[in-house]
């Protein structure tokens, strides 16, 4: 096997950093998620406040936080570090950091003014005890939603300067203040109580996380200067270039906004079991689509020469990164969709979370499931775009898949369970499944339109058969484990059934000439 250029042995050790960071942050977020439920379990009232009031500060963390800020901050900022402008790079770092933390402040004072407004519009099915219990809720945790946005400006400047890791890793420290505050409340206080402190314990980690890339980020600028101008072109540069991926992640958190409103009208633990479900989903989501596709754009965005070698790059990476992810994200949604329960029961069912929430968790998440690949996939090929300096392409794109995930959403949601005689609760499967119909329609948008524009780009149909027949042979060995361990204790069985499905994934895919498998055992060969 060819040995990987240096720039592709860059990036995927980047990528890696990426994930590793994502990983560490991830599991301690199960962890939080685990204990959550032990405390609250999925059919309560305080549950279900917390979650929804969860979500609308977070609708100001996605707005304004990574995604967003990064794809204006970083090509910008890194430029300068690159070309060795210390002076000015400062200066940009702490005119963005001036600018953002001004209108976080204002749109802060008007969040906690405005959130009974707010609970009305995204959970207009809560009343009494619930909505007041979710409006104190919101109250506590706006603040720390700024602070995490901050954050981001962090990561943005850590990104630009290659130190991915803490970056990524920072929220272990925003989890680990919130499973604190759940074990010293947990077993002294009600639901009620309980939940509003868990509020607290978010604001604490959030400011946390912060603090904590602080020491780094002034090393790393030691010319930084926080300031409110705009003078600098460099600063109206990230200015305007951040207002088209605003208005993109705007257009996604539509979609969140609309299951958090169908959410509130289905029975109790709907919404609960949706944040549940999604939590579980966004794993892999993160790990082996976010990572490369952040280490990919800079890479991406470098290509040198005509728009031929250019394009002939771009579907060289692509392709590559493409496989990539798909190797990854293949079993995961096999895992979803026939060991569902033994995900969701491993990392969930303790306390008053009971076997039946764990089963109505894992419908949920079968009908993300039905899209995590293109979702996956598709956030590459935007990454492909930005590259091309095209950021109106994919929000055109993310306009269709939210508008058809919304109509269909709702209907499948709200009027499918009556139509086919199941209970109202199911519903919160119907919206989750026209999510993924919806990504598929988006990502065949996204990857037809680049294809007419550089060539042919995608995954092999005979790759994706081979990773799937990996991935049933393994769920078929971890259904066996699944029947023989019955009684077992949820953890214990997860261990031994997801651990074999691991095993016999990589196995299978050995043997049937996957070629990614074939570059970890001869990376782990030179290693050893």
């Amino acid at each position: 096997m060819p040995e990987p250029s240096p720039r592709r042995a860059t990036t995927t050790f980047h990528s890696f950093l990426v994930a590793a960071g994502i990983l560490l942050s991830r599991l301690f977020g199960l962890v939080r998620v685990r204990v959550f439920s032990h405390y609250f379990g999925l059919q309560s009232d305080a549950a279900d406040a917390f979650n929804a009031a969860f979500r609308i500060p977070n609708y100001l963390q996605n707005l304004f936080g990574e995604g967003a800020l990064s794809a204006s901050f970083i090509p910008v900022y890194a430029r300068l570090v690159a070309e060795g402008d210390e002076v000015e790079a400062g200066r940009v770092a702490g005119a963005i950091a001036g600018v953002l933390g001004l209108v976080l402040a204002v749109l802060v004072l008007l969040g906690v003014a405005a959130t009974p407004v707010f609970i009305d519009l995204v959970a207009p099915g809560f009343d009494g005890a619930t909505r007041d219990l979710a409006i104190q809720i919101v109250r506590v945790l706006f603040p720390g939603a700024a602070l995490l946005v901050l954050s981001a400006w962090c990561l943005g400047i850590l990104n630009s300067h290659h130190r991915f890791f803490l970056s990524y890793s920072a929220p272990v420290i925003w989890n680990v203040a919130m499973i604190a505050t759940l074990a010293a409340f947990g077993r002294r206080t009600d639901l009620a109580h309980l939940a509003v402190w868990l509020a607290w314990g978010s604001l604490v980690g959030a400011g946390l996380q912060f603090l904590v890339q602080v020491p780094t980020v002034v090393r790393l600028v030691p010319r930084l200067r926080v300031t409110v101008t705009v003078a600098s072109v460099h600063v109206r540069t990230v200015l305007s270039n951040f207002v088209p991926v605003f208005v993109g992640r705007g257009v996604t958190q539509i979609s969140a906004y609309v299951d958090t409103i169908v959410a509130s009208f289905l029975p109790q633990g709907a919404m609960t079991g949706l944040v549940n479900a999604q939590l579980l989903y966004i794993l892999p989501v993160s790990l082996f689509g976010m990572s490369v596709s952040a280490a990919e754009l800079p890479a991406m965005s470098s290509a040198l020469g005509d728009e031929a070698d250019v394009s002939e790059q771009l579907r060289k990476r692509l392709s590559a990164g493409l496989q990539q992810i798909a190797f990854f994200i293949v079993p995961s949604a096999m895992a979803f969709l026939a060991l569902g329960d033994i995900v969701a029961g491993t990392v969930l069912q303790t306390g008053r979370f009971t076997r039946a929430d764990t089963v109505y968790v894992w419908v949920i998440l079968a009908g993300s499931a039905l899209g995590l690949l293109p979702a996956t996939l598709g956030r590459l090929y935007s990454s492909a775009y930005y590259a091309l300096r095209d950021t109106r392409t994919p929000l055109r794109f993310a306009i269709v898949r939210v508008t058809q995930a919304a109509v269909v959403g709702a209907i499948a949601a709200l009027y499918l369970p009556g139509v086919i005689g199941l209970d109202a609760r199911w519903g919160t499967a119907g919206l989750t499944a026209s999510s993924g119909l919806a990504a598929w329609v988006e990502f065949s948008l996204l990857r037809r339109t680049l294809n007419r524009r550089i060539g042919r780009t995608g995954v092999p149909v005979g790759f994706v058969v081979r990773l799937w027949l990996a991935a049933g042979v393994a769920a078929a060995a971890a259904w066996g484990v699944k029947l023989a361990c019955q009684g077992q204790r949820p953890v214990v069985l997860g261990v031994l059934a997801l651990s074999l499905y691991g095993a016999v994934y990589f196995g299978v895919a050995w043997i049937v000439g996957v070629p990614q498998v074939a570059g970890i055992v001869a990376h782990v060969r030179r290693r050893l």
